[in-house]
């Protein structure tokens, strides 16, 4: 028996003469780098992937085993090319010079290029790192699409908690499919920041299609608030999403004319967010009147009203004096005209209400669709959805509840919010701000994950974004933003996040807890129509007068058409 053969099959992907690349020169600047000499340009590029061939014994009496060692190519400068005076003189061919002074074909520049170390896969633990250096002249191969299909990620195309988002860049399209573990994803949070025109909602939209899959069917909400995840309307019946069993994916979108919120599962802090320009005293009246609603039971698990609350106003704001005669304040009025103005929203009633269930379940994407709604309700409705359906999970979770619960969720769940920096800003008070924190720290042991998708991270509160596990990064070119990724986003490391700036529409770092390695991805095509299109603003200005003329002309000639028909009747020649 080979001793190779005692190595797990990972690590047998024996190189062959056709991918070498180069020769190891020696180490880098620090204990996880080193350089190597190449004269292949056309392979070298920053960001792919290259490995060196380890072979030790690991024990007195154990065979050799070889571990392919992945690194990945973070800088390379040129070392030996022609006098930069020949390059300066316009006239003079570069290559009639090289060809005289030796410099041919087969003998091109060279180039030092250093590598960062990933180290080799485990299928068990995943990419470690034996920090061993190699000898000065191993050789160094370009690492094989098969191998690196199998390594860079914890799920295979169309396994079981899989989503297929795209290939690998640098290589052939679909060469190296890049697939996430949707398990990690839903479960540790996700975060995809980008910078505008990056395509950040179509990169949400190819994710949604995976996460309603045959191979997943998961249960997944998206907060809306420009109207942009309608078209997964075309989930239904679309022939890719369906699958001999039966299933096909269920849409449901919910237009801010079905959008209900009992008004007794808010909390005193989602009122005093919705009623404006509150004094210190009508803020402690209203307090005062939410501990009364428990007291007489109205409020916890009773359903109340915004009349029951105004009559909790009046008792908080009476007093009784030394000679018991009852004392009303001037707040109560005042408050009971602002809870007026709250009732009369359509967004917020006594009875009607949308419970978990009935937004989340299996098979389903639920888009709450929030355009037109003022940015305090759109606060208010989403930190009421979250904390019920969080209570609704941890309650399921600990059987406090069951099936006959209007609040029974016996399944994770995955909410999105679309441009969370108005729903988490960093430095500003917000509605929604706790209640992700919460749900961010302790949703993991609940089966509720949340995915957060912006196009500014430098204005999304810092301990929130921190909490995303798992991270697509898209083109971003404002400082500010970057410079907020380097703190909050550790994973992707300092080298792809230099690569931001330069990122075109469709690709993107991930990185994080969803796969084994960050890696740079072509997102793939989606099967759905995308909703986010900019406007043709030229476009539609020069068909708007087109229409303009052709009607303009049309009033013109109208007078004239009457006049030659008048005079046609009286017997007159039109000419």
């Amino acid at each position: 028996m080979s001793p190779f053969d005692t190595a797990p099959a990972s690590l047998l992907d024996a190189p062959t003469m056709t991918n070498i690349v180069g020769t190891v020169k020696g180490p880098g600047e620090n204990g996880n780098q080193y350089v190597f000499i190449t004269a292949d340009s056309r392979q070298v590029k920053i960001g792919e992937y290259v490995y060196y061939v380890l072979q030790e014994s690991f024990g007195p009496g154990q065979p050799i085993e070889r571990r392919n060692i992945i690194g990945k190519i973070s800088g390379l400068s040129l070392i030996d090319h022609l006098p930069d005076r020949i390059f300066a003189d316009t006239e003079t061919s570069p290559d009639l010079i090289a060809s005289l002074v030796g410099f041919t074909h087969e003998n091109p520049e060279i180039y030092e290029v250093c590598v960062d170390v990933i180290g080799y896969f485990n299928p068990a633990l995943g990419f470690l790192n034996l920090r061993k250096a190699p000898q000065p002249g191993a050789k160094v191969f370009i690492a094989e699409d098969e191998q690196l299909q199998r390594i860079l990620h914890k799920k295979q195309p169309g396994d079981i908690g899989s989503a297929r988002i795209g290939s690998l860049l640098l290589r052939e399209q679909d060469a190296v499919q890049v697939t996430l573990d949707v398990k990690e994803v839903v479960s540790t949070h996700m975060a995809i920041l980008a910078g505008t025109g990056s395509g950040k909602s179509y990169t949400c939209g190819v994710l949604i299609e995976e996460l309603l899959s045959p191979y997943n069917r998961a249960a997944v909400m998206i907060f809306d608030p420009h109207g942009e995840y309608s078209t997964l309307e075309e989930l239904r019946g679309h022939p890719s999403f369906q699958s001999e069993d039966g299933y096909a994916p269920k849409v449901k979108i919910i237009t801010p004319e079905e959008i209900r919120i009992r008004i007794s599962s808010l909390d005193y802090y989602d009122i005093l967010t919705l009623l404006p320009a509150m004094s210190d005293r009508q803020q402690a009246i209203l307090s005062k009147a939410f501990a009364i609603l428990k007291k007489h039971k109205r409020g916890g698990g009773h359903r109340w009203d915004v009349q029951d609350l105004i009559a909790a106003v009046f008792e908080a704001d009476t007093s009784v004096d030394e000679e018991g005669n009852e004392k009303r304040g001037s707040s109560a009025e005042a408050l009971e005209w602002k809870l007026g103005q709250m009732e009369r929203s359509p967004y917020f009633h006594a009875y009607d209400h949308l419970t978990p269930p009935n937004l989340l379940e299996p098979g389903q994407v639920t888009v709450l669709q929030m355009s037109e709604i003022s940015q305090e309700e759109q606060q208010v409705i989403c930190a009421a959805v979250l904390r019920q359906t969080y209570h609704a999970r941890l309650n399921t979770q600990k059987e406090n509840i069951g099936p006959e619960d209007e609040n029974y969720l016996p399944y994770p769940v995955f909410i999105i919010l679309e441009e969370s920096h108005r729903f988490a800003p960093a430095h500003e008070p917000a509605r929604c701000k706790q209640v992700l924190r919460t749900i961010l720290g302790e949703g993991r042991k609940f089966g509720m994950g949340i995915g957060l998708i912006t196009q500014r991270p430098g204005k999304v509160d810092s301990d929130v974004l921190s909490q995303c596990m798992s991270q697509f990064l898209m083109r971003i070119v404002n400082p500010v933003d970057q410079e907020s990724l380097k703190h909050g986003v550790e994973a992707a490391g300092r080298d792809l996040l230099q690569e931001l700036p330069s990122l075109t529409k469709g690709q993107v770092i991930v990185s994080g807890a969803c796969i084994n390695t960050p890696v740079l991805c072509q997102v793939r095509q989606r099967l759905t129509k995308h909703g986010g299109t900019t406007l043709n603003a030229p476009e539609m200005w020069m068909q708007h007068f087109d229409a303009h003329q052709v009607q303009a002309r049309q009033v013109k000639e109208a007078p004239l058409a009457g006049r030659k028909r008048a005079r046609t009747h009286r017997g007159v020649s039109i000419e």
